[in-house]
Order: C-alpha cells, then structure tokens, then sequence
C-alpha cells in the first residue's frame, strides 16, 4: 500500500526533471511593415511631349506692291494654285491713268528731242541745250517705264505652288501696299511648328530624331528631325521656337493645321530613374546618400549606394546604383536597421507581390 502512494510523486518528479533539461522557446522575429515602391521613370519613359501644329515649310505673305481698292479676288482659303496663276486684281484705273500721262509725256518729249537735234546740228541751239533736251527725254522714258511697271502690280500672281491658307481682305476693300491679302502656304513639304521652354534649350539639338504622332491618329508615331531652333525666346511665352520636318512619305501624310505631339528622347537626369525624396537617406559623415532596398527572397533590407541628381519639389533622379525593378522603402527608412526583417507592402496597404505573409512565413527551426 506504501509503494502504490510513491509512484505518482516519482512520475511529478521526473517530470519535473525533464522539463528542467529541456531547451528555452526560440523568439519568433516580428517583421516590420513598410511601404515600398519601385523606381519610377521619368518624363514618360523616357521621352518628353511637346504640343505642335502642322504647319508648311514655307509660308508666304502675299500683298500687292501698290496700294489701292481689291477690285476682285479669284481663289479662297483652302484651294492650290499654281506659280503664275492670278489670286486678285486691283481696280486699274489710277494706274491706267498714270501710264497715259506719262506716255503723253513722253512723246511731246520724243518730239522735242527730234527739233533740238535738227537745230544743234544747223548750229541755231547750243550744245548744252540739246543735251539738257535729252536729258528730260530720258528722265520722261524712265517715269514711262515705271508708271507701266506699276499698272502691272495691280495683278497679284502666286509665287510659287501651294495652298492658299489663309485670305486676309475682301473684294471691295482698299488696301495698302504690302499688306497681306493671302498667305501660301508652299508645297515643299510640311513641318511641325513647337515651343521650346528655357530648361530644355540646351539638351535639344538641330538634326535630332523625333517622333510626332497626330491627334487624329493616337499611338502611330511618324519619324521626323529637328530642323531648326530659333535662337531667341519669345518675350512673353519665354519659350523657343522650333521647327521639326517629317522625314521621307511620312510629310505626305499631314494636313495643315492638324494637331501634333512631338516626342524626345530624354538623356542624362531627365531619363532618369525617380523615387520620392522620403526614401533617401542621408549619411551625416560625407558618405553617398543610400535607398533601403528589400531583397525579394530573404525579406530584409539592404542599404544601397546610389548616386542622385537634382532634387526636386518631390521626388530626385537616381542615376545609378538600383534598376527600375528594386522595391525600395518609400518612408521610415531611419527606423530601420541593416538586414532587417519586413513586411513589404504597396500605397493601397496591400503586400506587393512575392511578398504575401503567408509566402514570407519563416520556417520553423529543427530540433
């Protein structure tokens, strides 16, 4: 009976033993949320967009060189003409009654030229006389010749092939001289017409490829060139002119005044990788300012050097040092620590991919 009361207190006391002899509970780390994002590209991957319009390589003016009353206009915006076709008339009269006067002019002088001439050679008239005669003669000739070349401006002919634009003034309506009536828009091909901003100036360049892709036609890109950069910003937009010529068949397929966008490609800090300001940190003692970066497999981070543009408002080019495809932290990088456990996680507090808990549960250790 005294042997059956000691064998529980003997099973409590090895129990107690063994308990003693086993191993303490390994802590399980707890990984740290944090947002991570992955580079951004910059400027649309690459590439910056410039709104233009299709526009003629050469655009005219076209107005008479005499001032008077448009007596009729023959062509209208919109139509082609051909060089020496007539596009407008002034009313002749006031030139026809110039020409009359000096042609009158001229052959009552013709007339008196001849008498001189009989009477220097009969020794009746000087010499000087005759050769003042002769000279009135000319000067009339000459007032002849420009009266006729006037009558002639009244006409105004296209200077080239091309396109009527634009029609400035209406039958009826007195104009000036040199002011435009018509402007030709010339058929020796079609450009896009662009503003530059001052910022950009220096990285564009005469000869550059383009892409300009049309409104009308979104997604198809034709290939083009830059042709020329005006060398003076314009005083109110502060912005360049410029000038991009479609190369090869790609001319032939734009209207004038269509809409256009004219993609660059963009170099150095402009293409470059961008990440927000809040994922930089610094180093106090001098050294290259650093990314958290997280390692796909493993879930922890790494401090990676990289090399940093111009900073701006809210974000700051990464010109080396992690490729487009990291994840790095975005924020609460100065609570982290080297090779850190974390938990990855998008803007929408969602895990990234690759980085669910469930996939990134640690393995239990084996005893």
């Amino acid at each position: 009976m005294g042997h059956t009361k000691k064998i529980p207190m003997l099973a409590v006391a090895l129990a107690s033993l063994l308990a003693g002899c086993s191993e303490p509970d390994v802590p399980v780390e707890a990984a740290r949320p944090v947002l991570v994002v992955h580079p951004s590209a910059g400027a649309q991957a690459g590439f910056s967009a410039y709104a233009g319009e299709i526009r003629a390589r050469e655009e005219t003016a076209l107005s008479f060189r005499i001032g008077g009353s448009l007596l009729r206009r023959l062509v209208d915006a919109g139509d082609h003409v051909r060089r020496g076709q007539l596009l407008a008339e002034l009313d002749p009269g006031d030139a026809g009654l110039q020409v009359a006067a000096a042609q009158a002019d001229l052959a009552r002088l013709r007339g008196d030229l001849e008498r001189y001439r009989t009477l220097v050679a009969q020794k009746l008239v000087s010499q000087s006389a005759f050769d003042a005669q002769q000279a009135a003669y000319r000067a009339a000739r000459a007032q002849y010749d420009l009266t006729r070349n006037q009558s002639a401006y009244t006409r105004l002919l296209a200077p080239r092939d091309g396109v009527i634009a634009n029609r400035q003034a209406e039958a009826g309506q007195t104009v000036a001289a040199g002011q435009a009536v018509y402007t030709l828009a010339g058929d020796g091909g079609r450009e896009v017409a662009i503003a530059l901003p001052e910022s950009r100036i220096r990285e564009v360049s005469v000869g550059q490829p383009v892409l300009v892709e049309l409104w009308s036609t979104p997604g198809q890109r034709l290939p083009g060139r830059v042709r020329e950069i005006s060398p003076a910003a314009d005083p109110q937009a502060r912005t360049y002119a410029a000038r991009v010529a479609l190369d090869g068949d790609a001319a032939t397929a734009v209207e004038l005044g269509q809409s256009a966008r004219v993609y660059m490609q963009e170099h150095g800090e402009a293409a470059a990788l961008r990440v927000p300001l809040s994922a930089v940190q610094r180093a106090a003692d001098g050294r290259p300012a650093s990314l958290w970066v997280v390692d796909p497999k493993s879930r922890r981070v790494r401090l990676a050097a990289v090399k940093l543009g111009t900073y701006a408002e809210d974000v700051v080019p990464v010109l080396g040092g992690v490729d487009a495809n990291a994840w790095v932290v975005a924020a609460g990088g100065h609570l982290l620590r080297e090779g850190q456990l974390v938990a990855p996680v998008d803007r929408d507090n969602r895990p990234v991919p690759g980085h669910s808990p469930t996939a990134m549960a640690p393995a239990a250790a084996v005893k």
